[in-house]
């Protein structure tokens, strides 16, 4: 297959990236997302999975996001997060003219219903950019990412004080930085193996 053609959409698209601290590699991220089915859905996935010492502190997270997309709106999305903190969960459902929303998170809880369709999530960022869209849903938390275009290949995502960057090479996604008040994590796109 030459290097400008596609896979062909028989195939999943799969991006691999690692996670690191201060330069060190702490944890791994692979974004999943398989071609439509018969009756036109699309599952996404995004698995985190970070474990790092920082002194007398060990941090461990484990998170999956999987989203359900079809005709272009979002129908289930949910997330399963294991920490050394506990077990923590989201769900955003559509039933037929609204979403019920529940995330249970560490140190965030929000219960909504949202009756606008769900087009585009933060996971949608890591199979291109977002071109002129303004907000994601952010599924971990059940509420919006505000996105804004920084640079040509450069996005930023803002909400409630926090700030992702997502930078872009030959419209795929290449680096995220999670910026932090003690140290950014870097995330970095893994080459092809």
């Amino acid at each position: 297959m030459g290097q400008d053609q596609k896979p062909q959409s028989s195939s999943a698209e799969i991006r691999r990236y690692a996670i690191e601290v201060a330069g060190v590699r702490v944890g791994t991220m692979t974004a999943t997302r398989q071609p439509p089915s018969a009756d036109g859905e699309v599952v996404s996935t995004l698995v985190s999975d970070v474990q790092v010492n920082f002194l007398v502190y060990r941090l461990k997270v484990y998170y999956r996001v999987t989203n359900r997309f079809r005709n272009g709106q979002l129908r289930l999305s949910t997330v399963e997060a294991h920490t050394n903190q506990g077990n923590f969960a989201s769900r955003a459902e559509w039933k037929g003219d609204h979403y019920d929303i529940v995330a249970d998170q560490y140190k965030h809880r929000y219960r909504a219903q949202e009756k606008q369709p769900i087009t585009y999530a933060v996971t949608d960022l890591f199979f291109g950019p977002p071109g002129r869209r303004t907000s994601a849903y952010a599924e971990y938390f059940g509420d919006y990412f505000a996105l804004s275009q920084t640079s040509p290949t450069t996005y930023r995502a803002l909400r409630e004080g926090r700030e992702d960057e997502y930078q872009y090479a030959n419209g795929q996604l290449v680096t995220i930085v999670k910026k932090n008040p003690f140290k950014n994590f870097i995330i970095r796109l893994l080459p092809a193996s």
